[in-house]
């Protein structure tokens, strides 16, 4: 499966979502991962599909699940939500799109 990386936090990261994380990602969100993907296209989204799907994907990419929390509670949570977004577009395009992985560089840092 395909990851995607960007800068996040305090460093460039994978992330990935496959297999049971996206069931993971459903549950958590309350939609199927076609609705997901169309909210997120539009930029119709609820934070809570942001923040999942940037906790999933890092721990898909190999964070600690207890780590992708802390990060989502620092980066993404007190911060602006553009940024997150485009992160979370990244992720849940690389899972739809199968795309090479790619860069953004996120303001998710401070």
């Amino acid at each position: 499966m395909t990851g995607f990386r960007a800068f996040f936090g305090d460093r460039e990261r994978t992330f990935r979502v496959a297999g049971s994380h996206i069931a993971e990602l459903e549950a958590q969100t309350g939609v199927g991962i076609g609705t997901l993907m169309q909210r997120v296209a539009s930029r119709n989204v609820w934070f809570r599909d942001v923040s999942e799907i940037i906790r999933i994907g890092l721990i898909g990419g190999g964070a600690e699940p207890a780590e992708a929390a802390r990060l989502v509670e620092t980066y993404v949570t007190p911060m602006p939500i553009e940024p997150s977004l485009y992160v979370a577009m990244g992720i849940i395009g690389a899972l739809w799109q199968g795309a090479p992985q790619t860069e953004v560089q996120s303001d998710a840092t401070a």
